[in-house]
């Protein structure tokens, strides 16, 4: 009986090892087959957006061929409590590696970086554009995040809306990041090119920096040349001083739908507290978003009697200090833009021709 006993216990200990065997044998076969994926296979760009769920998440990689098998993935995946690791970002797999390393780049593996070049002088429609091209984000979900006034305040921007503080520069960003931060990312960076010594300007000037940035906007849509900003500038203060009204067709072009074009007379009658025809000082916020050059131009313009300036023609401006001045320099860029359209409509004729 003891050695019926024995053969049974034994017995069952060697299936039990066998059972053990087995499933570990699974296991591994799950997690790490094949132990060296193809050296020939072409890595392939996988992208995963900020929220994405792992089930959808492994619906595209199955359906990209990425992976061998969804449910063993999947299986994968919670054995190495990996579910809810994925990160966002555009990640280079090789197919039909083991589940372990396809795991592994996705929740610990190196992103791809995109370059965003965010110019000087764009607004938060622009911008919103631009980051829906190039990062696949929601533009309308960024201009709302812009105008939301307790992210604003979030954000310690002291105004209404993020318009002037989205900091024009070449960003290098992931894929997939949510909205909220690739705004705050601007504004942190913006907050690191103009330091408090320069808001601190601001008030000594009698101005808020909210109202300083709006006219380094202004200055920022009108100025073709950097070396002219401060000159630019200047006008702009003398006018405020003077309780004279800017004029400034940034302002316009701001509020019109169809911009940027050709300002006609109808567009000088809109009734906007941002035209800078009808109404004097400054309008309620930026027009744009002014890199550094415009910022200081607006805290340090030149010191000069200008009150007015036209284009030359060339990119840059006459200044003048009378009407009159002003004037006669319009009057010669008139005949230049006539000359010009003229050009252009000869040019046109011959290409039909």
């Amino acid at each position: 009986m003891i050695k019926i006993l024995k053969k049974i216990i034994f017995g069952f200990t060697l299936l039990v090892l066998l059972v053990a065997l087995l499933g570990g044998l699974t296991i591994g076969y799950i997690l790490y087959w094949p132990l060296s994926p193809n050296s020939n296979a072409e890595k392939m760009p996988f992208k995963v957006k900020w929220g994405t769920s792992f089930s959808t998440a492994t619906q595209k990689l199955s359906e990209q061929g990425i992976i061998r098998d969804a449910d063993q993935f999947t299986l994968a995946a919670k054995i190495l409590h990996k579910t809810h690791s994925l990160k966002a970002g555009i990640f280079e797999l090789t197919p039909k590696s083991s589940n372990y390393k396809i795991l592994q780049d996705l929740t610990e593996g190196r992103q791809t970086y995109l370059k965003v070049t965010l110019p000087e002088g764009i607004d938060c429609r622009k911008v919103a554009s631009i980051l829906k091209k190039k990062l696949d984000v929601d533009s309308a979900r960024i201009v709302a995040l812009v105008n939301d006034t307790s992210f604003v305040h979030r954000l310690k921007i002291k105004a209404s809306s993020l318009e002037g503080y989205l900091y024009p520069e070449t960003y290098n960003f992931t894929y997939g990041l949510h909205e909220k931060t690739i705004l705050r990312t601007m504004v942190n960076q913006f907050k690191k090119q103009v330091p408090d010594s320069l808001q601190k300007q601001a008030k000594k000037m009698g101005y808020t920096f909210n109202q300083i940035l709006t006219l380094a906007s202004i200055i920022e849509g009108e100025a073709m040349i950097d070396s002219e900003m401060v000159y630019i500038a200047s006008v702009y203060h003398n006018r405020l001083k003077r309780g004279i009204r800017l004029q400034a067709d940034p302002t316009i072009q701001y509020i019109i739908p169809d911009g940027p074009r050709r300002l006609l007379n109808r567009d000088l009658q809109i009734d906007s507290p941002y035209n800078t025809y009808k109404y004097a000082g400054l309008p309620p916020g930026p027009i744009n978003n002014p890199g550094k050059s415009a910022i200081m131009a607006a805290l340090f313009p030149a010191k000069t009697n200008y009150l007015y300036f036209v284009a030359d023609g060339t990119g840059g401006h006459i200044f003048s200090v009378s009407l009159a001045q002003h004037l006669r320099a319009k009057r010669k860029f008139d005949i230049i833009r006539r000359k010009v359209a003229k050009e252009k409509r000869e040019a046109r004729r011959r290409g039909k021709g």
